[in-house]
């Protein structure tokens, strides 16, 4: 920096000794060539950057002009003091002081996760949690977080649930059920499939096979239904249906006995049941219309077979590629040797680590 001021000033001094050699004709014309530059410069960049090396020689050369003159200059008196005082704050700040050290970003992600978890957690609740977890931060820390991360406080969070956190709170409760058909293959005779799906967890339940689906045969099923819930039955309070004539009253009591509404979709609204629809697609598509059903046994033999699969080591998106209920063994990373196993005649394969 010395080495680059010297030089500055060695180029001023040979301008000024170039000068003398000069007439003062030749002297003015430069100051009018210089003042419409300078004019011109202004209008393109009205806030010229300048560095230190310029500064200092403008600080110095100013004070050799007139005062009408230093009233017209890039440079005023103001701008030097301004520097000054600039340079006096950067000499005497103290760059490593000590405080209060930074958030680690780990906390600040978990503190964000508890907010957004949680819509009626306060900060003094969020506080007692990571207290529980090995963690001491302030009321006042936690509120400066979720500011950061543009979270409202509690009450604004509460106000607004969003509409995939609602209704996934309502999935966990709710039970869809439907009928499929599928024709036999020499016979051609229709045989009904009556199921019932598990909103929350996506478990399906194959109540039954039949040939004549009528009300009396469904009002049995939905006493299945129950028997196979046991206890997990007060879990839910809402079962979607849709019209058919195969649901009667007698089987809406049924269910209403265990504190289980019922809830009819409109007419001609299919989507209005679409994860027992859901269901119906991915049964066809995976066993119904890549097998030929022989009869009655050989449907509920086969539906059984693939409920297993179905419920224990199918991924599902919906559950993060995971089985509504697995009973895969547990994974050992020593077994290097993968085992398949054949399902409905090798209509699907499952995979597992063997030893």
């Amino acid at each position: 920096m010395s080495l680059r001021l010297i030089y500055r000033v060695f180029c001023h001094v040979a301008g000024w000794l170039a000068l003398l050699a000069r007439t003062s004709a030749a002297k003015d014309v430069e100051i009018l060539v210089l003042r419409h530059e300078n004019a011109v410069l202004r209008r393109q960049n009205p806030k010229p950057r300048l560095d230190w090396a310029d500064r200092a020689a403008l600080a110095a050369l100013i004070r050799l002009l007139p005062q009408a003159l230093k009233r017209h200059r890039l440079v005023t008196p103001s701008t030097v003091m301004r520097w000054h005082r600039r340079l006096v704050a950067r000499h005497w700040t103290y760059p490593h002081r000590s405080g209060r050290p930074p958030i680690a970003p780990a906390l600040v992600a978990i503190v964000g996760q508890m907010a957004r978890d949680n819509p009626g957690w306060g900060y003094q609740r969020i506080q007692g949690e990571l207290l529980g977890l090995g963690h001491r931060v302030s009321a006042s820390t936690i509120r400066r977080i979720l500011k950061r991360l543009g979270i409202p406080p509690a009450p604004v969070r509460c106000d607004h649930t969003t509409w995939r956190r609602f209704l996934a709170a309502q999935a966990s409760t709710m039970l869809a059920c439907d009928f499929f058909h599928v024709d036999c293959a020499l016979t051609l005779q229709r045989l009904y499939v009556f199921f019932v799906l598990e909103v929350g967890s996506r478990y399906v339940h194959i109540l039954g096979v039949t040939a004549n689906p009528d009300g009396a045969w469904t009002t049995q099923s939905a006493r299945n239904l129950l028997m196979d819930l046991g206890e997990r039955a007060d879990q839910f309070t809402v079962l979607i249906r849709d019209r058919a004539g195969q649901f009667t009253a007698a089987f809406d009591t049924v269910l209403a006995d265990a504190g289980i509404t019922v809830c009819k979709i409109p007419p001609r609204s299919p989507r209005a049941n679409a994860y027992a629809e859901r269901f119906v697609l991915t049964a066809r598509t995976e066993v119904t219309d890549r097998r030929l059903i022989l009869g009655e046994r050989h449907l509920r033999r086969t539906l059984d077979e693939y409920a297993r699969h179905y419920n224990g080591r199918r991924p599902h998106r919906a559950l993060q590629l995971q089985p509504p209920r697995s009973d895969r063994p547990a994974v050992d990373l020593t077994h290097e040797r993968i085992r398949l196993r054949s399902v409905l005649g090798g209509l699907i394969t499952e995979y597992e680590r063997a030893a």
